[in-house]
């Protein structure tokens, strides 16, 4: 065997042995070997999946059965208030306004006095009329007497028969004047009459369009131009008008046929933005035709207003039952879920999932909605946490109670 030695260049000496250097070969292969097992330990720490979350809580919601009530079939509309009577107050005779005797905007009573118009000018002929009046009863007397004489001269035969009849015409011409007398004075005593302009019944005044001072022109007949005083409008009762379209119309006919009674003639109103409909009147007018222009029919209901709360003008909500109460499902308008047509609600079922029921819904009754159909009296409705529910999903369900709104009914 031959032995080699060598030298590097570091100047240390070598031995060339084939055994040492497969030793070396082994021990690095080991070494190698080991490292990449530490590696794919520390890889399989680096790249395992995360365990898996805990499952989220159910929801919790807040369930109830529909409540049960007696409701009844009611028609809306819109009207407007209006006064039973109006008048624009003008005057019958024209002269000088002398005093305005109310306060614009105030209740007045029939008869009040409103206006007073310079009387003297009517005066001065109520007393000429009358002085006329007695100067033609003296010239009846006068003809009566003569005539009493000419019959007694014809009856002694002093006198003919022609003075008689002649006596007789002048008797009827002084009766004729003293009638004609008469209707002057009337007539005179009518004008100052109409000096005093009172209140034609009992109602609102507005305001005075005429200050006491100016010459106003007035007309019995409106047969010349006159002068507009004030308007007064009636408060007790007042009219409710408003316009039905032909389907509820159609519904109406029909109800009150098959209920004839005070029932379907008794309308409730709510003033202007008001919830609470505490009016009460009385439907006792419907137009003979329908309107061909706008499809509807006018309709008309009286209202007691003795408290003068109700303004002419004023724009009101009035409904109208047509039918007795009968058992109805109701549920809060909130847990009523749309799509566009169609309509649903949610319900749990025993294993306490959630799922939608289709519903058809009606009106509003006591802040709630009216199910006509696709719900049952026992389902357990959510009434809250709807936002956090989704269908087929599970939920917590706690006891809730719905209930009606009587103030909003």
């Amino acid at each position: 065997m031959t032995y080699t030695e060598t030298i590097d260049e570091s100047g240390s000496t070598a031995q060339n042995d084939p055994s040492k250097r497969r030793t070396k070969i082994w021990l690095a292969a080991g070494a190698g070997l080991a490292l990449l097992v530490g590696l794919g330990e520390v890889g399989s720490h680096l790249f395992l999946a995360p365990p898996p979350a805990a499952a989220a809580p159910a929801p919790v919601v807040t369930v109830s059965t529909p409540l049960q009530r007696g409701v009844d079939q009611r028609l809306s509309f819109l009207g407007q208030l209006a006064a039973i009577k109006s008048v624009e107050v003008r005057a019958q005779v024209g002269g000088t306004l002398t005093a305005v005797n109310f306060k614009d905007g105030e209740v007045v009573r029939q008869g009040q006095l409103l206006f007073q118009i310079d009387p003297v000018p009517y005066q001065i002929k109520v007393d000429q009329a009358r002085a006329a009046l007695e100067s033609a009863n003296a010239r009846l007397a006068l003809a009566n007497r003569e005539f009493a004489r000419a019959q007694q001269l014809k009856a002694t035969d002093a006198g003919s028969q022609e003075n008689v009849d002649q006596k007789l015409a002048e008797k009827a011409a002084a009766v004729a004047g003293v009638d004609g007398a008469k209707a002057t004075l009337h007539d005179a005593m009518f004008d100052l009459q109409k000096t005093r302009i009172t209140a034609p019944f009992t109602g609102r005044i507005g305001t005075h369009l005429v200050s006491a001072g100016n010459l106003i022109s007035g007309s019995r007949a409106a047969s010349s131009p006159t002068t507009l005083l004030t308007t007064i409008v009636s408060l007790d009762p007042i009219w409710l008008n408003f316009d039905m379209s032909e389907a509820d119309y159609a519904t109406f006919e029909r109800e009150r046929a098959s209920r004839p009674g005070p029932l379907a003639n008794s309308v409730e109103i709510a003033l202007g933005s008001q919830s609470d409909y505490t009016i009460h009147g009385t439907l006792d007018f419907m137009d003979n035709a329908i309107d061909r222009a706008s499809g509807t029919i006018h309709a008309r209901a009286t209202i007691q207003n003795s408290d003068a709360k109700l303004t002419p003008g004023a724009f009101a909500r009035v409904r109208l039952a047509v039918s007795a109460p009968e058992p109805a499902l109701l549920v809060p308008d909130a847990a009523v879920l749309s799509d566009q047509s169609d309509h649903a609600v949610f319900v749990v079922g025993k294993d306490n999932v959630a799922t939608q029921k289709k519903v058809e819904i009606g009106a509003l009754r006591g802040g709630l909605r009216v199910i006509k159909s696709g719900l049952a009296a026992t389902d357990r409705v959510i009434i809250d946490g709807i936002p956090t529910v989704k269908a087929g999903a599970p939920v917590t369900p706690q006891a809730g109670a719905i209930r009606f709104a009587a103030d909003q009914d």
